[in-house]
């Protein structure tokens, strides 16, 4: 099957937004939005109101220093051709996620775990544009509010693409997303019909993440990556081929996480999470997937937590080739 190269399909990115930025819509150039060092465009573009969950919020327009609370505006800044002044990740990560290269991230400075950030460390970065979710900043959107215009969505995961929408009024990149959107579903009608042809279309993928503090959790069909799986034209093994995002099994239960091609992730510690202790247990071998060698550890980064229009291209392209069995 056809395969993206990560850089290739960056750059592409770079493409799209230009294209974007060029075709009306007023905006700064991706290089005018790396923080401290930018400077202000020429012809200012007004202030816009969107409607977040909080209700209407007035952000300045095109908006230079920016600072994301959680890991899927950190993916639509960037995927927008802005580079934040501050994100914050979840505690147990310690990296920017490796989907994107070191060069997009290297200038963002962190300010402390998502959904307790450091407001003291956000405060000193002077944005003029803060993105979250009430998920995570909910009980401190008034503090946050003082710091800066702040946009929240009200959760994250599920509705990544109707958040991504907020994201780019926000950060006045309609035209942008708009470009990104239509590259996005081309590719996933693209991997249905190369995954159809292929004749893997009813295979069941089943998800599994082992989370420090959250124990094994399987995901159903209102997830992040369940989603993605849905728009490749692929089916889900009947215990995750539900209507909610997560829900969490006991060890005993293992057998619920068996289906044709078995991805699993890991945040955190591996043997805090239990990961280490699962996959060399009599259960866990005893897996369909497992004994037929289509178990595969993912990027809990890219898999999990980008959530976005760049780590659903990523992940469209990865599932193609482990759905492919060809020795990944």
């Amino acid at each position: 099957m056809p395969r993206i190269a990560r850089r290739t399909f960056l750059a592409g990115l770079g493409g799209a937004t230009l294209a974007a930025c060029t075709s009306g819509q007023s905006a700064p150039s991706t290089t005018d939005n790396l923080g401290a060092g930018a400077t202000p465009s020429p012809n200012p573009v007004p202030p816009v109101t969107v409607n977040a969950a909080t209700g209407p919020v007035l952000v300045p327009g095109a908006p230079l220093r920016v600072v994301v609370l959680d890991t899927d505006v950190l993916d639509s800044a960037l995927t927008l051709g802005i580079t934040p002044i501050g994100a914050a990740l979840p505690a147990a990560d310690t990296r920017f996620p490796e989907y994107w290269p070191a060069s997009r991230t290297a200038g963002i400075r962190m300010v402390g775990p998502a959904g307790a950030p450091d407001l003291a460390a956000v405060r000193a970065l002077r944005p003029d544009l803060i993105l979250s979710n009430q998920a995570r900043d909910g009980d401190r959107y008034g503090q946050l509010s003082e710091l800066a215009p702040t946009v929240l969505t009200q959760t994250t995961g599920a509705p990544w693409r109707a958040n991504f929408q907020l994201h780019a009024q926000a950060l006045s990149r309609v035209a942008a997303a708009a470009a990104f959107v239509t590259a996005y579903q081309k590719h996933a009608g693209q991997a249905a019909q190369a995954l159809a042809a292929a004749k893997l279309s009813g295979r069941k993928v089943s998800l599994v993440r082992f989370t420090e503090g959250g124990g094994i959790r399987l995901f159903g069909r209102q997830s992040f990556p369940g989603s993605v799986i849905a728009e490749a034209g692929v089916g889900r093994p009947d215990a995750q081929n539900v209507d909610q995002s997560d829900f969490e099994i006991p060890p005993d239960q293992i057998g619920k996480a068996d289906g044709d091609l078995l991805l699993y992730a890991t945040y955190g510690d591996p043997e805090r999470a239990g990961a280490d202790a699962m996959l060399a247990s009599p259960g866990w071998q005893a897996l369909g997937a497992v004994k037929a060698h289509r178990a595969f550890p993912v990027d809990d980064q890219l898999w999990f937590q980008g959530i976005g229009y760049t780590g659903a291209n990523f992940m469209l392209d990865e599932l193609q080739r482990l759905l492919g069995f060809p020795g990944a």
